[in-house]
């Protein structure tokens, strides 16, 4: 799971994937996000009309399929819980700080991941579903 959370190294975010009653990664209280970019991130997903702003999900290279997310994790300019998680225990830390040593090696695990997690079968029974939205349980 640490090296498929390589994939937020490209992409954009709502706002309210991680700022809400569930995860405020913008409350400095709570949060160990880089205040630079917690007050960047604040400034960004300000609106006046209640839309939902999106971020890129890498500030560093948002554009680009890079190890540079894990150099984000060790500074700690990461949006979600989930990756901030990563530096919590010693195994996946340590997975965390070999991913930002070495593109290359971490492009050829993403690689493995990614074929890995597509041979997962689809869940179609009793015994899981497909959701609409990823945040709540079908109805």
């Amino acid at each position: 799971m640490v090296t498929l959370s390589g994939a937020h190294t490209i992409g954009i975010s709502h706002y309210s994937s991680f700022s809400s009653s569930l995860s405020d990664r913008l409350n400095p209280s709570t949060s160990n996000m880089d205040p630079t970019l917690m007050s960047s991130l604040r400034e960004q997903c300000k609106s006046d009309t209640g839309n939902d702003n999106t971020v890129v999900q890498d500030i560093n290279t948002p554009n680009k399929v890079d190890n540079k997310y894990y150099k984000n994790v060790l500074s700690h300019e990461v949006l979600f819980d989930s990756d901030a998680a990563l530096m919590t225990a010693d195994d996946t830390s340590a997975a965390v700080r070999a991913n930002a040593k070495d593109n290359g090696v971490w492009e050829e695990k993403f690689k493995a991941a990614m074929v890995r997690m597509g041979a997962i079968e689809v869940k179609t029974n009793v015994n899981g579903e497909i959701r609409r939205k990823c945040g709540v349980v079908n109805s």
